[in-house]
């Protein structure tokens, strides 16, 4: 049992695990965690797919996943930039991400994880965006309530050392750009201060 399933944290990344993980096609062969962190999520994917990779540009964040993976051959960690790394076109039938795009510029990242998809795989994407219209400023107000309670009584934590960035983009431009770059997607607005876009690739 790897060390971070012996002591498991959550946090409102933490919570939209399962979600992504329910997403995973039946026999994926190759997943691939964009902004992996600490390899948490990598490592639940393991059981649902043949081979993970994750990647992060935190020499710490990859540090500690090569650890706590506990010599895995079904994982494998890259530290380095998403939107420049070497990775195989089409190369993976699953890819996801957790509140890391906002640290990339958005329209590339996804262009780039369309890139990377085979035909017929899934893309999820967990994202944090900011409050720009009245209606999503009421949506924040009326679920603070709701993300307090829950932070305190799950009592929400991560891995020291994760990077933050401050979203710049709102969930209305981050909803127009995905339905304009991935025809079809999905987009979800969750309580706990998260959009969710699921799509399943069939041309970029």
């Amino acid at each position: 049992m790897h060390q971070a399933d012996q002591k498991p944290y959550w946090n409102t990344n933490v919570a939209r695990h399962p979600g992504i993980l329910r997403a995973v096609p039946e026999g994926c062969g190759d997943a691939l965690d964009v902004g992996c962190g600490d390899g948490l999520l990598a490592r639940k994917l393991a059981e649902r797919a043949e081979h993970v990779t994750g990647i992060d540009k935190s020499p710490e964040m990859i540090a500690g996943a090569r650890e706590l993976a506990g010599g895995s051959t079904e994982l494998a960690f890259i530290e380095g930039d998403f939107l420049t790394a070497d990775l195989p076109a089409e190369g993976y039938d699953f890819i996801c991400s957790v509140a890391t795009i906002h640290h990339m510029d958005f329209e590339a990242a996804l262009i780039r994880m369309c890139e990377l998809l085979r035909p017929g795989g899934t893309l999820v994407v967990s994202g944090l965006a900011r409050e720009a219209s009245p209606a999503e400023w009421a949506a924040m107000i009326a679920a603070a309530p709701v993300v307090r309670i829950t932070k305190v009584l799950l009592r929400a934590r991560g891995p020291e050392g994760m990077p933050v960035a401050v979203p710049q983009m709102s969930y209305g431009q981050v909803r127009a750009a995905a339905r304009r770059l991935l025809p079809g997607v999905r987009y979800r607005r969750h309580v706990l201060r998260r959009y969710s876009l699921t799509w399943q690739k069939t041309a970029c």
